[in-house]
Formats: C-alpha cells, sequence, structure tokens
C-alpha cells in the first residue's frame, strides 16, 4: 500500500507541468456564480398632458422609498484564452446567459391622499425577469514562470451588456395596468379596457477588475478559479400604452448591479 502511494506521488510530481506560453491557446469552461451588489434609484414617473390631474395624477412625480434589486444567478462559462507573451494573454469569456429576477419594494402613489391610485411594488415580486447577455473581454498579466504549476493572474477588462426576453410578472402587470393604465386612458380620452404596459433594460458598457489563479493537472489539463468585479448600471423603464399605441406614462430608474463574479474552470491547452 505504502509503494503503491509512493508511486502515485512520483507519477504526480513528475507530470510536466502546464504550458502557459507564447502562442498556447487555453480553452475553458466551468461554473461561475453572480452575486449582484446592486443600488438603485426611486422611481421616477412622467404622465402624459391631459386631464390627469383632476383625478390626482400629477404630470411627473418621484415615489419616495422605491427600489429595485436583482437576484443571484449562476450559468456556465466559455473561454478562450491566447498567450501573446509567457506573461501577457488575452481572454475572451461568454457562455449561457443567466436570467435574472427584479425584486421590487416600495409603494408607487402619485397622490398620498388617493390610496386606490397606487401599486405596492413589494406585493407582486418578482416584479420583472430579464435574460442578460454579457461577452467579456480581458487583458490579463500572469506571474510565475510559463511552466509553473501554480500561476496567479490579474487582470482589467470590459464587457457589453444587453437584455432580452424582458418581462413584467403576471400580478404586477395586471395591477398597474388595472390601477394607472385605466386611469391615464380615461384622462387622455383613450379607451380604458385596451391599455398595455412594456419594460426594458438600457444596454451598458462596463469596466471589469480580475484576479486569478491557475493549477497545472499535466502539460496540457488544469483548473483554474477566479473572481471578477464589473461595475455595472442599466437604466430600466416601464411604459404603460393606449390602445392605439400612444404612451400615457415612462417611469425610469437607475439600477447598479454591480455584480462580484467567481468562477471555476477546467481547462485545456491547445
Amino acid at each position: 500500500m505504502r509503494g503503491t502511494l509512493a508511486l502515485l506521488a512520483l507519477c504526480s510530481i513528475s507530470l510536466p507541468a502546464l504550458a502557459q506560453q507564447a502562442g498556447s491557446i487555453v480553452l475553458q469552461a466551468g461554473w461561475i456564480h453572480a452575486q449582484t451588489l446592486d443600488s438603485s434609484q426611486p422611481l421616477h414617473t412622467d404622465v402624459k398632458p391631459g386631464l390627469g390631474a383632476l383625478i390626482g395624477i400629477p404630470d411627473s412625480f418621484d415615489s419616495p422609498g422605491t427600489a429595485a434589486s436583482v437576484n443571484d444567478a449562476d450559468t456556465l462559462l466559455l473561454a478562450s484564452t491566447y498567450f501573446v507573451t509567457d506573461h501577457w494573454a488575452v481572454k475572451i469569456e461568454g457562455g449561457i446567459p443567466p436570467t435574472f429576477d427584479l425584486q421590487g419594494k416600495g409603494v408607487v402613489q402619485p397622490n398620498r391622499n388617493i390610496d386606490a391610485l397606487s401599486v405596492d411594488l413589494g406585493a407582486h415580486n418578482p416584479i420583472a425577469s430579464s435574460r442578460q447577455w454579457s461577452p467579456v473581454l480581458l487583458l490579463l498579466y500572469h506571474f510565475g514562470r510559463a511552466e509553473a504549476r501554480w500561476r496567479p493572474s490579474l487582470g482589467l477588462g470590459v464587457t457589453y451588456t444587453w437584455f432580452t426576453d424582458v418581462e413584467l410578472g403576471q400580478g404586477f402587470y395586471d395591477d398597474l395596468n388595472n390601477t394607472f393604465g385605466r386611469a391615464l386612458a380615461v384622462a387622455n380620452g383613450k379607451p380604458p379596457g385596451d391599455t398595455y404596459v412594456e419594460a426594458d433594460s438600457s444596454p451598458a458598457w462596463a469596466p471589469i477588475v480580475n484576479a486569478g489563479l491557475s493549477y497545472a493537472l499535466s502539460r496540457q489539463w488544469g483548473l483554474s478559479a477566479s473572481v471578477s468585479y464589473v461595475a455595472l448600471k442599466t437604466e430600466s423603464t416601464i411604459d404603460i400604452y393606449a390602445g392605439d399605441g400612444t404612451r400615457l406614462s415612462h417611469s425610469t430608474t437607475q439600477i447598479d448591479i454591480d455584480p462580484l463574479v467567481t468562477a471555476l474552470m477546467l481547462t485545456y491547452v491547445w
């Protein structure tokens, strides 16, 4: 038994280290976890001028105490790294776009004296969901020798993020549409029964700071782990429309998502 353990130990020591040198292409696949460190501004709403003031809805108002937050997410990461020199490398990251839920809190109420014209965001969570696309480009510096078994790295990069499949939760949609949509339609001489609501999130560029560590299992196979901070902001909008397409209201809030992204990957030198 001791002889077997000694032989295994000797084999593991004698394996050549992962070759991360000039000209190497390293392919990576694994798991990432995005922990959002988010904050947001209160919801601001602009209303189409009309007779809204007669029923207690001003042309523009803020909703103090309202806020939005984004849940954490996990997904598959795919990446490719090209070593320009033994130390400097360029990395591209992608993968399966995760779906994020948007949680709300606070009450949207244009007139504090009219409870019927209010929507409690927290009563309908999640109020929205969307799929996030965030391809990443990183410039990395790897410490140590190219053939070292352990190699830490530091890097800077950028991502361009956009959102698809933005959908409002059905309960929030119905409450918002029935509470504000019909009232605004009446105030603007539109049929109250065919209003609808749409939501969107703006695309954005965001800087990234990255720290990583790779471990060579053999000359071609290895493991790597990294953590990245992404200074990501987006503006979320909610619009209410009359049946003929007239926009009755436009609500916005800026959300600082700022995810802290951890990754664990299997690597292969090609």
